[in-house]
């Protein structure tokens, strides 16, 4: 009787649960380790995440909001404390400059970071420096500073969002930074990623870390990545593409679905490189650069419109706003440069994996004027590996 009770209230109640959940329970979908892939040569961090690299929080806010609302905001913290007074060594590398990565400039002139690093869509990337700025000249300690260079990344969401509308506001700004941890990082459709494509896939947020030996020290490299970019989708070597193609690409697409196609969409990819090695803000830069090799090695083609950007960070490099007071880390010296090569073969090896990750998480998504973008098919992918030994 008291479990037929139950069911009924539990009935009763259906209706009510299912307009309070706003948004669809997401499928459980893999990472690229689960598929038993193993990309490369080094062996992840614990999490198989940026946050991997100690003191580093990530924070993320998705926008889902009637039928053509999809986009988000993620953020990325060097650490825990107030990032203007306890900067880091930083350095941005511009591989195709077709989109907007504000800040950039002074972090290429000086070599540092003093803000989280906040990635959105493209035309919410002003709205989100400022409210970034405002929330940075709240913290305690700043009340006297006069300018900061808040650093903004962005990618193309208006396939399957009213990026027009510019939905990013400044209380989700506060949220995903206020919500950073250093635990485990959500993937797929999620924050920066929630209206983002790869591949003609749905793409979205994913991340990756690697272990990197050098001399008798072990560093961290973590990537986290917001892919939304074109080319040729290639898995751990495997040209998939030459077996599965995303349902507008097919050669048996019906005339509509092929009208449904993104236009002009190879978009971009934003990726974020950290790492507790001691490297300065020269170093960083090649460090970089790497990610690229990364991003190249899963099919990008590199296209004209296609925006792409590495910022990297090293959490060890504090430098203080001030000369009187060097904060912990700021006088430990600098990998040499013979002892650099494990710790770009981390950054390469956690970009690609990180890529994958954000397709093989992302959930299928319908948007804007009912675009959808599907999510990449795990059982046929599955079926492809298994005939390609690696």
């Amino acid at each position: 009787m008291r479990r037929r009770a139950l069911c009924g209230i539990l009935l009763a109640l259906a209706p009510g649960l299912a307009a309070a959940q706003s948004v669809p329970v997401a499928e459980e979908r893999p990472r690229a380790r689960d598929l038993g892939l193993r990309i490369g040569l080094l062996e992840p961090g614990p999490r198989n995440a940026i946050t991997d690299v100690p003191g580093v929080r990530v924070g993320q806010v998705t926008i889902r909001e009637s039928e053509n609302v999809r986009t988000g905001v993620t953020a990325i913290l060097p650490h825990g404390g107030n990032v203007f007074r306890e900067k880091v060594a930083a350095a941005v590398y511009v591989y195709n400059a077709f989109g907007k990565l504000v800040g950039s400039t002074q972090v290429q002139e000086l070599g540092q970071l003093e803000t989280p690093i906040l990635l959105t869509n493209t035309l919410s990337v002003w709205d989100v420096a400022a409210a970034m700025t405002d929330w940075m000249l709240e913290r305690p300690g700043n009340e006297d500073v006069r300018s900061i260079n808040p650093v903004v990344g962005e990618t193309n969401d208006g396939w399957l969002n009213d990026i027009r509308g510019r939905h990013v506001k400044a209380e989700h700004v506060r949220r995903a930074i206020e919500s950073a941890s250093e635990g485990a990082v959500e993937e797929g459709s999620v924050g920066a990623g929630a209206g983002t494509m790869a591949f003609g896939w749905k793409g979205g947020i994913g991340t990756s870390s690697r272990k990197a030996p050098v001399g008798k020290n072990r560093y961290m490299v973590g990537v986290l990545v917001q892919s939304n970019f074109g080319g040729s989708l290639t898995v751990d070597g495997v040209a998939v593409w030459r077996e599965l193609q995303p349902p507008v690409e097919r050669a048996d697409a019906p005339p509509a679905a092929q009208q449904q196609k993104p236009k002009g969409g190879d978009g971009s990819c934003m990726m974020v490189v950290a790492t507790d090695a001691p490297l300065d803000a020269r170093q960083l830069r090649r460090l970089a650069a790497r990610a690229v090799f990364g991003m190249a090695r899963t099919g990008s083609s590199g296209s004209n419109g296609s925006g792409d950007f590495v910022i990297a960070f090293s959490t060890t490099r504090h430098i203080a706003a001030t000369v009187a007071v060097q904060p912990p880390g700021a006088a430990e010296a600098p990998v040499r440069e013979d002892d650099l090569s494990p710790l770009f073969q981390a950054a390469i090896e956690a970009t690609e994996e990180a890529i994958l990750n954000s397709m093989l998480r992302a959930t299928t998504v319908r948007g804007r004027d009912g675009h959808t973008a599907e999510a990449l098919p795990i059982a046929e992918l599955r079926e492809i590996l298994s005939r390609h030994p690696r």
